[in-house]
């Protein structure tokens, strides 16, 4: 297949199915150009994994639809099918679950839709919530005040809102209070109405904490927890909450999971080559652990 561009115009000329999707993907280009939707570079590579990941899908549709509302829908988009349920899934129920590999989205999307919340007036605040627990390794001392000690666990959570809504918004918003970013511990005994709550790096909760951020969720408050459950970073011995959510949960009606894989990984492509080696050799280290105790 090739394409040829003269002037406004493209002409395609191949034959298959690699002729067909390229045809479908500049008429819609085309018509989102016309309906004054802000075409990115990025754009491209997202429509192709979408018809790639379902041929039938409407591209002008995915592009167009979009819950985070007019004032960040030209700032955030979906960049997989996956992606879209899962802010679909955020915006039709009030507790989801998002588990998955880093890279698929899952905390940033999840930013994105707590700002649109508070933007809309949806949620009077967003409430971010972490735990603090190194990432297998030691740390040592942290100088500075509670703030200062806490501040390198948060930071994703930061970036993420900066993104987004900008430097100077983000930082008015929290020093007014009506974003909080803090580690799990300090949600217990509070009860958060009206409220957009996150939880992020869940993996590494607890199973006591899990319940106490979950009983946190007050009248008019929507919840998201995401974590990677390949990635826990607990004490051995201790169970991780977002496991054991997913294992009891799973079938409370009002209670979503969207599960993320490599496939989803909208990162630099090696990203996702390294998450599918790293797996495959999980499941060989688990197959050698199965086999002598079979043959006993």
């Amino acid at each position: 297949m090739r394409l040829a561009a003269r002037g406004n115009e493209v002409s395609v000329v191949g034959a298959g199915e690699g002729e067909d999707a390229a045809r479908r993907l500049l008429s819609a280009f085309s018509d989102l150009a016309a309906m004054g939707y802000p075409l990115k570079g990025s754009d491209v590579a997202t429509a192709i994994r979408v018809l790639k990941e379902n041929p039938t899908a409407s591209i002008v549709e995915f592009f167009t639809e979009s819950p985070f509302g007019p004032s960040l829908r030209s700032v955030v988009s979906a960049r997989n099918n996956k992606q879209r349920l899962y802010v679909q899934t955020i915006d039709q129920h009030d507790l989801v679950f998002a588990i998955g590999p880093a890279g698929t989205g899952k905390t940033y999307l999840a930013v994105a839709m707590a700002a649109a919340a508070l933007l809309e007036k949806k949620a009077k605040r967003i409430v971010l919530a972490r735990p603090a627990v190194e990432a297998g390794e030691r740390l040592g001392f942290l100088p500075g005040d509670m703030v200062d000690k806490i501040n390198p666990y948060l930071r994703p959570l930061y970036d993420a809102l900066y993104d987004i809504l900008g430097y100077e918004r983000t930082a008015k918003l929290l020093e007014r209070g009506v974003i909080e970013i803090a580690p799990i511990a300090f949600m217990r005994g509070r009860t958060l109405n009206d409220a957009f709550i996150i939880l992020d790096e869940a993996q590494n909760t607890t199973s006591e904490q899990m319940k106490m951020f979950l009983t946190r969720i007050g009248f008019g408050s929507k919840a998201v927890v995401t974590g990677d459950i390949t990635q826990v970073d607990l004490p051995q011995g201790k169970t991780s909450g977002l496991r054991e959510a997913h294992q009891i949960l799973s079938r409370i009606e009002g209670i979503r999971f969207v599960i993320f894989d490599e496939r989803d990984v909208v990162r630099h492509p090696l990203v996702q080559s390294i998450i599918s080696a790293y797996d495959a050799l999980d499941r060989e280290r688990e197959s050698a652990v199965a086999r002598p105790a079979s043959g006993r």
